[in-house]
C-alpha cells in the first residue's frame, strides 16, 4: 500500500498539473515542446495484456498542433521491477497517443535517486533512461512572497530539504511553505502543515517549534501532536490552541517578517486584531506591495 509521503507528493503534482514540466524544463533542462495547456490523464497503461501497468500520474501537454506526455512516479525506495516496468509504461502511453513521452521520476532520497537514474538495457543495445529528480536538485524556496506565488513547489522544497544539514535553513524553507500551504483549501492545508513539520530532521523540527511556540498552533496529525506533546513535558512547547485565526496570525507575521524585516509591537498587534478575512487580504498585498505599511493597510 502507498505509503502517506507517497501520495501527498503524488497529489502535489496531480493538484498543480504545471509543477512537473516547470521542473523539467528549469532544473532538469529538459527541452520540452512549446504548450499551451496541461491535462492530468488516467494513469492506466495497460494494454491487452496480462499484466497491469499503472502509474502514479500522466499529464499531457498539448497545443493546436501537438501533444507531449509526462509520466510522473513518485520512488521511495528501489524496487527492481520498475526497471521493467517502466519502459512499458512509456512505451504503451506513446503507442496509444502517438506522441513524445518522457518519465520523470521523483525520488526524495538520493541513494534511491541514483538507482533511478541508472539506464536501463533493453537488449541490443537499446537503452531507456528516465528523467529523476532527487532531492537535491528541487530549489530551495526561502522567501515567503515566492513561496506563495508557487505553494505547490515551495511544500516539495520543504519535503525535500527537511533534513538539510543547515537546519535553521531547514526550519526556514518549512515555515515559508507551512504559509504558503494556508493559501490551498482547508483540509489540503492542514496535511500539508503538519506533513512539512513530520518531514524535517529533529534538529530542524525543534528550531521551527521554537520559532512557533508564541503562537500556540495546534497540530493535526498524530505524530506531531505526540512529538508536541513530549515537548511540552520537557518544558520545549508551551500554550494550546487559541482557534484558527491564530494560526493565520503566526503565519502571515512570519511571511512578514521574512518579507520586511522584525516588525514592531504595533504591527504585530495590529496584525492579531485583524479578522481571518482581513488577514488573508494582507497576504493577498504581500505579494506585490513595496513597504510594510502598504501591505498592512491598502490606503497607504
Amino acid at each position: 500500500m502507498p505509503s502517506q509521503q507517497h501520495e501527498v507528493l503524488v497529489d502535489l503534482f496531480r493538484s498543480r498539473p504545471q509543477l512537473a514540466p516547470q521542473l523539467m524544463r528549469e532544473v532538469l533542462d529538459v527541452p520540452l515542446p512549446p504548450y499551451t495547456d496541461v491535462e492530468v490523464g488516467s494513469a492506466d497503461l495497460t494494454e491487452v495484456q496480462p499484466t497491469e501497468y499503472r502509474a502514479d500520474l500522466v499529464l499531457s501537454l498539448s497545443n493546436e498542433a501537438s501533444q507531449f506526455s509526462i509520466i510522473v512516479e513518485v520512488q521511495l525506495s528501489r524496487d527492481d521491477r520498475k526497471r521493467f516496468a517502466w519502459p512499458a509504461y512509456v512505451a504503451n502511453l506513446r503507442a496509444r497517443r502517438r506522441c513524445p513521452v518522457c518519465l520523470l521520476v521523483v525520488c526524495p532520497d538520493s541513494a534511491v535517486a541514483e538507482w533511478a537514474a541508472k539506464p536501463v538495457s533493453l537488449g541490443c543495445k537499446n537503452l531507456f533512461a528516465p528523467r529523476v529528480l532527487d532531492s537535491h536538485a528541487v530549489p530551495k524556496i526561502v522567501d515567503s512572497a515566492d513561496a506563495a506565488k508557487n505553494p505547490d513547489l515551495s511544500i516539495l522544497s520543504a519535503l525535500a530539504h527537511g533534513h538539510d544539514p543547515d537546519a535553521k535553513l531547514a526550519a526556514q524553507i518549512a515555515a515559508v511553505a507551512q504559509g504558503a500551504s494556508m493559501r490551498l483549501d482547508e483540509d489540503r492545508a492542514q496535511l500539508y502543515f503538519d506533513l512539512i513539520l513530520n518531514s524535517l530532521s529533529e534538529a530542524a523540527r525543534e528550531v521551527l517549534l521554537e520559532t512557533m511556540r508564541p503562537f500556540k498552533y495546534e497540530y493535526q496529525s498524530d505524530f506531531v501532536k505526540g512529538y508536541v506533546a513530549q515537548g511540552r513535558a520537557e518544558g520545549r512547547v508551551e500554550g494550546r490552541a487559541e482557534g484558527r485565526a491564530e494560526g493565520r496570525v503566526a503565519i502571515l507575521t512570519r511571511q512578514l517578517t521574512a518579507r520586511f524585516g522584525s516588525l514592531s509591537d504595533e504591527a504585530k498587534a495590529y496584525i492579531a486584531s485583524k479578522s481571518i478575512e482581513e488577514l488573508d487580504a494582507v497576504a493577498d498585498r504581500l505579494l506585490t506591495a513595496a513597504s510594510l505599511e502598504e501591505a498592512l493597510d491598502p490606503k497607504n
